[in-house]
């Protein structure tokens, strides 16, 4: 079954679920800041192996202890209901 890109209404709706996520440039985006480095790395690190089990992998840029992830379904031509399952899998792990 293929991944349905979400209406506007319906990605503003499912904002107010995920904590800090906005809509930039057409992707789910969030800017996590975390102590140190390692700590960085190792969220990237655990984020790295949900991704592959979702088969769904982000864009995602790290600079010391900022990590910035832009999310959307390239399938769908937008944003999916993926990827705020994805997000919300990021929120859990930052806590």
């Amino acid at each position: 079954m293929a991944v349905k890109k979400l209406a506007d209404a319906d990605i503003q709706q499912k904002l107010e679920q995920v904590n800090g996520w906005t809509v930039q440039d057409g992707k789910l985006h969030k800017e996590f800041q975390f102590d140190t480095f390692v700590t960085a790395f190792g969220f990237m690190t655990q984020l790295a192996l949900i991704a592959e089990s979702m088969n769904h992998h982000p864009e995602w840029f790290n600079v010391y202890n900022r990590v910035t992830i832009d999310l959307m379904t390239h399938d769908a031509g937008g944003i999916s209901a993926l990827d705020f399952e994805w997000a919300a899998r990021a929120d859990a792990l930052s806590n």
